[in-house]
């Protein structure tokens, strides 16, 4: 399965200035990893983002995010953007930001 190039470009733009960023692919997708913990990446023609559990309300009321589900199944803290959201620079830095916050929490790997 294929991912948009593009998609992982503004990735990559937003996250220049974050120190420990690596990329992987998985998924059949590209994964963002900080400090070897997930936190975006683009999968098909739109993107994920780690926000946590706390974050879930407050990434989801924002229009084109709803919880990932690769099996049909919600999985925990993770959210899917839509192609029209990772398009728009405010709404997808909003997203990253809570997953920025959400890994900052975690301990380094």
């Amino acid at each position: 399965m294929a991912y948009d190039e593009g998609l992982a470009h503004l990735w990559r733009e937003d996250l220049a200035e974050v120190e420990g960023i690596a990329e992987l692919h998985m998924f059949g997708g590209l994964c963002f990893m900080a400090r070897g913990h997930m936190l975006c990446g683009v999968i098909r023609d739109g993107g994920m983002a780690r926000v946590g559990k706390d974050h879930m309300a407050a990434a989801c009321a924002m229009e084109g995010v709803t919880p990932l589900a690769f099996t049909g199944r919600p999985m925990g803290g993770l959210v899917a953007l839509d192609a029209e959201l990772m398009a728009d620079d405010a709404r997808r830095g909003a997203v990253l930001a809570l997953a920025l916050d959400f890994v900052a929490g975690l301990p380094p790997k």
